[in-house]
């Protein structure tokens, strides 16, 4: 007489619909991990219906339960690594570790965002976040702005649907605000998701205009500007004029200028002595420094920047 020892025909089931479950996830393509962290509780349910049917159909008057010692060792393993498994996705790691095996580095094109300008708007404050953005002086009635992001991410994701989702605006009085927002960053250990947006924005001519950096690169090309600009708290400005502009530069606080050097006017700080114009080799914070083109008529101030650099286009 064959002895039925709980736990043999738990073993083989579990095994076999492992098995399937593996096929499947190969023959039709299905999502093994989560496969995996849904299946095995079916090994606890099979176990317990094992013993249920042992102890109905045991013809003993006071059944004693025979435990195959192996099989459910093994099964044992199976729900103890399918419980952690599943307490590990609990956490989002084992999505993290999904899209992170998934994700690529794509270069995708911001959606474009227009404003218009009306009579009544004199000044445009500008607030570029830590991106790199150029800004160019348009003959348009309205501000646009368009350009690319890079970012790591999945093959049909994209990070900006939107152009609210990179930039806000509000009208207050005369004056329309823009906030140029950061593209989410995400870095733990492995599963580091970052991205780089270079926006360029199109600014009317003709209206006073106001950028606010935070410590980044900026590039400005005002073209025939018609009225004046300020640029504040920029790591690296880049201005790009035109020969026959008609401006005024008035940079203060800078740490350095490269470029055309020999029309500048600059002045250095001095300590222990009276002020007085260093020639630009000379070491030393620069307190101020101007340059012109034509009569000067429109004024671009700089302010807090580390490192400027004049371009003339001929």
């Amino acid at each position: 007489m064959k002895t039925w020892r709980v736990g043999t025909f738990s073993m083989g089931a579990s095994l076999l619909l492992l098995g399937i479950y593996l096929i499947l996830s190969q023959l039709m393509g299905l999502d093994i991990t989560n496969m995996l962290i849904s299946w095995w509780p079916v090994i606890l349910v099979v176990l317990g219906i094992e013993i249920l049917l042992y102890l109905l159909f045991s013809k003993q008057e006071k059944p004693y339960l025979k435990y195959d010692i192996l099989s459910i060792f093994f099964v044992g393993i199976l729900g103890t690594v399918g419980i952690g498994v599943a307490l590990i996705s609990s956490t989002g790691i084992v999505d993290k570790v999904s899209a992170s095996m998934d994700r690529e580095h794509r270069t995708h094109e911001l959606p474009a965002y227009e404003q218009a300008v009306s009579k009544e708007v004199k000044r445009v404050v500008i607030e570029t976040g830590n991106n790199a953005v150029t800004i160019e002086g348009s003959n348009a009635k309205d501000v646009s702005m368009f350009g690319t992001y890079t970012a790591s991410s999945g093959k049909n994701e994209k990070l900006i649907e939107t152009s609210e989702d990179y930039v806000s605006s509000t009208v207050k009085g005369d004056t329309l605000y823009l906030a140029i927002k950061d593209i989410p960053n995400e870095a733990v250990g492995m599963f580091d998701q970052y991205g780089m947006m270079s926006p360029t924005i199109l600014v009317p001519q003709n209206v006073k205009l106001e950028v606010v950096g935070n410590h980044n690169e900026i590039t400005i090309k005002p073209r025939k500007l018609m009225s004046d600009w300020s640029i504040d708290k920029s790591s690296y400005l880049d201005i790009q004029l035109e020969e026959n502009s008609d401006v005024k530069l008035v940079a203060s606080k800078i740490n350095d200028i490269v470029g055309e050097l020999k029309d500048w006017k600059i002045k250095k700080e001095s300590i222990n002595e009276a002020d007085e114009e260093y020639d630009y080799d000379d070491s030393g914070l620069i307190e101020e420094a101007t340059f012109q083109l034509g009569k000067g008529s429109h004024e671009i101030q700089i302010n807090d920047t580390s490192q400027v650099q004049l371009k003339i286009v001929h």
